[in-house]
């Protein structure tokens, strides 16, 4: 049984409204003479919810009768309000299920970001740590394996950390592993991103996995304090090559998601999900923007662009 810790400060990524109404105010919605007014309600991943929030304020520029409701929760949770008509939008990061989609999910790729090791600035193996990094057969022992273990050549123990609500890192991150879902994960459970960040920050043999966005800072481009990462070694060599070495920076890490250095899973798609194809124009007219103009604000927040030909075919999708 995972004990659960939750974290006061995730509650307020939870409850994070970036321009409060009801959800069910888009009902209200009216497209006349080119205007569009309404609320678009988004529910779902940490991952997207930075980029997810910084989108709609954007957008409100140009649509300003346009009023959003943004919470995270979890990629389930989100996926779970928007097929019950709680959300109009599930921030999701990871493949669409064909159970969702029988159930009318319908998703359309709008980023691309990368699930990533994470350990204590403190740990006392830190160099030999980021010299040496860690094989993905080595990471599948500490998260998928039950009983006490110990950092590679050395009597100090591991504290795995992992996440208590339905997420869409936890899930690629077991994928990438090995694992066929998040519920195989071993350790302490944590909710949220945030959360499980700043478990691991505490804790300096603790080790667990973050979203690029945080780990780093994307005013700064380097790491948060406190937060370190554990190089993966692709090629099982024993040591990170120069190839490999990528994690100075936040433009480092984005590139090497980009150009494939970074394995896939753990980097993968991030998904705008709605219950069926979407009739709302409020709706159609916010996919459509994130698709095209709202691309400006991808790599400038930490995030990576997807291929022009994938854009073309999410925007036709609409």
């Amino acid at each position: 049984m995972k004990k659960v810790i939750t974290h006061a400060f995730a509650g307020v990524l939870l409850a994070g409204t970036l321009f409060s109404c009801s959800p069910k105010e888009n009902q209200k919605e009216v497209a006349t003479a080119g205007k569009i007014e309404g609320t678009i309600t988004m529910s779902g991943a940490f991952a997207l919810y930075p980029l997810a929030n910084i989108w709609a304020e954007e957008f409100r520029k140009e649509y300003p009768d346009v009023k959003f409701n943004v919470s995270g929760g979890g990629a389930g949770k989100g996926m779970t309000d928007m097929l019950n008509g709680a959300a109009d939008i599930a921030m999701y990061s990871k493949e669409i299920s064909k159970i969702e989609s029988d159930q009318g999910a319908y998703g359309f790729a709008v980023t691309k970001d990368a699930v990533i090791p994470t350990i204590s600035a403190n740990n006392p193996l830190l160099a030999q740590l980021k010299s040496e990094g860690m094989t993905r057969e080595e990471f599948s022992t500490l998260f998928l394996k039950d009983g006490k273990h110990n950092w590679k050549k050395s009597s100090e123990k591991v504290n795995v950390y992992t996440r208590s609500d339905a997420a869409g890192a936890a899930e690629t991150w077991a994928k990438y592993l090995g694992a066929k879902a998040q519920e195989e994960l071993k350790g302490v459970a944590v909710f949220g991103d945030p959360g499980l960040a700043d478990a691991v920050k505490k804790d300096k043999n603790g080790i667990g996995y973050n979203n690029v966005i945080y780990v780093y800072d994307i005013t700064t481009g380097k790491k948060y304090d406190g937060l370190e990462v554990v190089p993966i070694d692709v090629n099982g060599n024993g040591k990170i090559d120069a190839e490999e070495n990528f994690y100075g920076s936040l433009s480092d890490v984005a590139k090497a998601i980009a150009d494939g250095r970074y394995p896939s899973p753990p980097a993968r798609e991030l998904f705008l999900v709605t219950k069926g194809k979407p009739t709302s124009p409020a709706v159609k007219a916010f996919l459509n923007w994130v698709l095209t103009k709202g691309q400006d604000f991808v790599t400038s927040n930490g995030y990576i662009l997807l291929e022009k030909d994938n854009i073309e075919k999410q925007i036709q999708k609409l």
